[in-house]
């Protein structure tokens, strides 16, 4: 059942998972920045003032995220019609074990053997799989061990968090920039490491990162 405090700790969690402070999502959506402000969520004689659905939809498109990824936050068992129901667990692979081959079919779903399995923190789908950070190449955003759930069916939209592996092997997480038919741009997550462009050809798989962690 929704209440007041989870949908607003719902908001306060999107905001976290894309490194925002509630104003900053707020204005990342074209809101007033004091929108979502502690002071808002109540109305001078305290009752509950809740956010409207025209703020919500405006929040999920800003941050490239969607209506399941948002109702996981505020209840991450919660059945929906017509939505994925959570899965219990997720496989789980080192990133140095992935870019060894045989975790991964073509279109970068997991498969063969080998993967250890994790409870899910948030919703998820059967596709669902999650990496585990290993070394320091994606400070300060990522550290050593953190764990990444990735999911391939998700649509990938500019700005959003992504792992990428490559045709020889290379398996790594960057920032999607820019994408057209035949190349994509990828940022850094450490700025000591070097942005990356990419023909298609040299990309066996690109999947969208939907929670982390942190």
């Amino acid at each position: 059942m929704l209440s007041h405090e989870r949908v607003w700790a719902a908001i306060d969690a999107l905001a976290e998972r894309y490194s925002l402070s509630a104003s900053g999502l707020a204005k990342r959506a074209g809101l007033d920045s004091t929108a979502f402000n502690k002071s808002k969520r109540a109305s001078p004689d305290g009752r509950p003032r809740w956010p409207s659905t025209e703020s919500l939809a405006k929040i999920i498109e800003a941050t490239n995220s969607s209506l399941e990824e948002f109702l996981g936050l505020i209840e991450p068992r919660v059945k929906s019609e017509g939505l994925p129901v959570r899965a219990s667990s997720v496989p789980l692979i080192g990133f140095a074990q992935a870019g060894a081959g045989g975790f991964f079919d073509d279109a970068g779903f997991p498969a063969g053997h080998g993967w250890d399995m994790i409870d899910a923190p948030v919703r998820t789908s059967g596709s669902s799989y999650a990496l585990q950070v290993q070394g320091d190449s994606m400070l300060p955003l990522y550290r050593d061990g953190d764990v990444l759930i990735v999911e391939p069916d998700a649509t990938v939209h500019k700005g959003d968090r992504v792992v990428v592996k490559t045709r020889s092997g290379e398996v790594m997480a960057k920032v999607l920039a820019r994408r057209s038919s035949n190349a994509i741009e990828l940022v850094s997550l450490n700025p000591e490491h070097p942005n990356r462009n990419l023909g298609m050809e040299e990309v066996e798989w690109l999947a969208r990162i939907v929670w982390a962690s942190q």
